[in-house]
């Protein structure tokens, strides 16, 4: 109960975060990725925000022996750059310029109940079904 309070808690302050920032505003985000035409720097200051933040506050959590809700850290493993990753960081890329949207933005923007981040929503989770999908099948043969 205690973690999923935790999960909770941390969501909602990114949430808040990411609405407070912009970032659930298509123009805004297209305009940033716009660097030809009518570029809008102001996501510059979120994303340095963030860097700053997250170098500080992740040598300070490091330094505990464990998290505060398990009994151990949860880093990834794998450093190695593979073609999954490579294609993987450019579906994402275009989908944010086509879309307007990465998720976790997306998600929160489904408060709106606009169409827009729903359609966004709805593809995005079929594309991870069909991910899974392609991925079973070809461990599979």
């Amino acid at each position: 109960m205690k973690t999923s309070c935790a999960a909770f808690g941390v969501g909602l302050l990114f949430a808040l975060g990411l609405g407070v920032s912009g970032m659930t505003q298509v123009q805004k985000v297209v305009g940033f990725l716009d660097i030809f035409g009518h570029w809008q720097p102001a996501l510059i200051f979120v994303m340095g925000g963030a860097i700053v933040v997250h170098f500080i506050a992740y040598r300070l959590i490091m330094k505990q022996k464990a998290p505060l809700f398990d009994s151990r850290w949860h880093l990834p493993t794998h450093k190695d750059i593979s073609p999954s990753l490579i294609g993987g960081s450019l579906l994402f890329g275009i989908g944010w310029g086509l879309g307007g949207f990465c998720p976790g933005p997306a998600v929160v923007s489904l408060a709106s109940f606009q169409s827009r981040p729903w359609i966004f929503v709805v593809s995005m989770l079929a594309g991870m079904l069909l991910f899974r999908a392609a991925s079973s099948f070809r461990r599979s043969t």
